[in-house]
């Protein structure tokens, strides 16, 4: 562009376009996904809504995924990475939680319960009814849930006692709706008197209806798609980056961050820890999971 072109330009350039672009290019990078659903609580820490359980859709096995993620702080910031073994594959966080677990010190193993994987299920729902936002109502999200409430799915598709019905908890005909009740109970989030209704068709059993919907829902493959995993070697750089070179550091938030909703910890990533307040735990740890998963390890 000559001098002249940029005379001319300057008479034509319109500033609130101009200004409109500068915002624009300022903006905050937002995390939220809009395809998830997430139950809104009180000051309390309680929240109820009503949900339905949607099954899987065309071209998939299930209608859940299961996958695992790692989230904690360190003296270089924040570690919020998917972890490797949700693919079957190796991963730096987990070689060196068995390392710390195998020392046989106590201290090198509360950094390893610290760090541990938290296990993560993503399911369609439909949601019946969420009187906090009832703009919601009527819709299909995914839903994001840990291993307390698939325990609930467990439980209604595999009853304890001979009288009580087994049912798929999933299916548009022969499931239930689900209610969903959130308490905080001893600075935790529970989830205990969450239960399931009696068997019953979503949406009357019209199945003009249903098919709509079932063609409304997402994909889950992505949750387990080797492309949104960083490599070993690039989680491992990440890792001692975070770690500052020591294995055993921590921050001076020693709390993990696992339950933290996952659009809080991408706007955390890389950035210093720099108050000493505990993260609000929002959700039940995964201690039993990482214990075993601990001991197969050295079993091998």
């Amino acid at each position: 562009m000559s001098f002249n072109d940029l005379k001319k330009k300057s008479k034509v350039t319109n500033l609130d376009d101009l200004i409109r672009k500068m915002d624009d290019q300022t903006k905050k990078e937002s995390y939220k996904d809009d395809r998830f659903w997430r139950p809104e609580l009180d000051k309390s820490g309680n929240g109820f809504a009503v949900i339905r359980f949607l099954p899987e859709i065309t071209g998939e096995d299930l209608p859940w995924v299961k996958y695992y993620t790692h989230a904690f702080n360190g003296p270089g910031g924040w570690y919020i990475e998917n972890c490797l073994t949700s693919l079957g594959q190796k991963d730096p966080v987990s070689e060196l939680n068995t390392q710390l677990w195998n020392s046989g010190v106590e201290s090198d193993k509360n950094i390893a319960r610290e760090r541990k994987r938290k296990i993560n299920y993503v399911s369609n729902i439909y949601v019946v009814s969420d009187s906090t936002n009832p703009q919601n109502e009527g819709k299909v999200f995914l839903f994001r849930y840990g291993s307390k409430i698939f325990e609930k799915l467990q439980e209604v598709m595999k009853p304890e006692f001979k009288d009580e019905e087994a049912i798929n908890p999933f299916d548009f005909w022969k499931g239930a709706n689900f209610r969903l009740k959130i308490r905080k109970v001893a600075g935790y989030t529970n989830y205990d008197k969450s239960e399931f209704d009696s068997a019953s068709p979503l949406l009357g059993g019209d199945d003009a209806k249903l098919e709509q919907l079932w063609k409304s829902e997402h994909s889950l493959k992505e949750f387990i798609d080797p492309k949104n995993y960083k490599s070993y070697d690039e989680l491992k750089d990440r890792l001692y980056e975070v770690l500052g070179g020591d294995i055993r550091a921590s921050a001076t938030n020693s709390a993990t961050a696992e339950s933290v909703d996952s659009e809080e910890l991408q706007e955390k990533r890389s950035i210093p820890i720099k108050s000493k307040k505990p993260i609000a735990e929002e959700d039940v740890s995964e201690t039993t999971d990482a214990l075993d998963y601990f001991s197969k390890l050295a079993d091998n």
